[in-house]
Order: C-alpha cells, then structure tokens, then sequence
C-alpha cells in the first residue's frame, strides 16, 4: 500500500475540516468550533498523529 498517498490525502483533509469547524463557528457563534484550529495546524505543518501511533506510514 502506498502510504505517501494516503498521507497526501490525509494533509488535505485535516486542512479542510480545521477550516470547515472554523467556518462554522464563525456561522453559528460558537467558541467550541474554533477547536478546528487543531487539525488545521497539524494539516498545515504536515503533522500526522495517527501516522506516530499507528506506524503505518512514515513521520517525516
């Protein structure tokens, strides 16, 4: 299995739900989305948490 492709993919989608849980904070006037900084942060600086515990891909 290619795990860079799944790490590529994985990058994006931490991006796209950090910004979506962002958005909708912003929307709904609620502090608790803004928690989507999180893995917006982790997206944006390509840190994988999933990849240190599960050990399947590589932590670069």
């Amino acid at each position: 299995m290619n795990y860079d492709k799944i790490r590529k993919f994985c990058r994006i989608f931490r991006i796209v739900i950090g910004l979506a849980l962002i958005i909708t904070a912003t929307l709904i006037n609620n502090n608790w989305f803004y928690l989507g900084a999180i893995p917006l942060l982790a997206g944006l600086v390509n840190f994988c948490p999933l990849c240190i515990i599960s050990k399947k891909c590589s932590v670069k």
